[in-house]
């Protein structure tokens, strides 16, 4: 049942980037876990609590695109085996907190660009739904983005 309007066809390529997003966010959200865990020295407070701030964020993202995903009746990546060769984000690890801040703002420079290609493929279709909330996402990364920029600038 078609029951949002869209034409099927329009919506596969939202549905794609979507797609793109939710492996990119996978992989960021287990860097984090990463850094959250094995942070260490005198950063440890104020990391190991910015660290678990942004996976809980970024869990919370995950769940809502393979959602929205859903809602438009396209089926989303679920297996880590298909988010490692489709996302841009890659797995890293390092134990110098300034390299994982680093890592981190890699990371959103790929989820922002994604997050941009999805709002285009998504306005195209007319698809206000997946508009709004991977502009609420972007608004949220480029905040975070600035912060941990003004961090790295200690």
């Amino acid at each position: 049942m078609n029951y949002l309007g869209f034409k099927p066809e329009k919506l596969k390529e939202t549905s794609d980037q979507l797609n793109k997003l939710l492996s990119n966010y996978q992989i960021y959200y287990q860097n984090l876990r990463n850094y959250h865990w094995n942070i260490s020295g005198p950063h440890f407070f104020d990391l190991h609590e910015k660290f678990e701030e942004l996976y809980n964020e970024a869990k919370v993202s995950i769940d809502e695109i393979a959602e929205r995903i859903l809602t438009l009746r396209m089926k989303p990546i679920s297996t880590l085996s298909e988010y490692l060769t489709t996302a841009d984000v890659k797995e890293f690890s390092t134990l110098d907190p300034n390299e994982m801040v680093k890592s981190i703002l890699s990371d959103h420079k790929k989820l922002i660009a994604n997050m941009r290609t999805v709002l285009a493929t998504a306005g195209d279709a007319s698809d206000e739904g997946t508009v709004d909330l991977v502009g609420g996402f972007l608004g949220s990364i480029e905040k975070k983005s600035w912060m941990l920029d003004a961090w790295l600038s200690k």
